[in-house]
């Protein structure tokens, strides 16, 4: 059964961080570009953050540029996404996904269950 399980989720305040894991099963992950989507109330999901599957490239939004960081460890089929200098704006359910040669949701094969971020003033 193919899984993907995040965490990391919670509530933060403005300027403050948050690393998000999601960890595979099922699969293994090497083979696969990945990517972390998020999807706020009212709003459609977007892809927010994409990684290839050696990790030599990544693609961000430019709303998460110079903030968020996308990576992955293929030997412990996990990625990860780490969340700095976070805004209220970006209060969302965040989903990884595995993705089929572009970071949009049209391009998705896999979705975890989601995890919920908060950033509370």
């Amino acid at each position: 059964q193919v899984l993907l399980v995040e965490s990391g989720g919670g509530l933060v305040q403005p300027g403050g961080s948050l690393r998000l894991t999601c960890v595979a099963s099922g699969f293994t992950l090497d083979h696969h570009a990945v990517g972390w989507f998020r999807q706020a109330p009212g709003k459609e999901r977007e892809g927010i953050s994409c990684i290839s599957s050696s990790g030599g490239s990544a693609y961000y939004v430019d709303s998460v540029k110079g903030r968020f960081t996308i990576s992955r460890d293929n030997a412990k089929n996990t990625m990860y996404l780490q969340m700095n200098s976070l805004k209220p704006e970006d209060t969302a359910v965040y989903y990884c996904a595995t993705v089929d040669n572009v970071c949009a949701v049209v391009a998705v094969d896999h979705w975890g269950q989601g995890t919920q971020v908060t950033v509370y003033s």
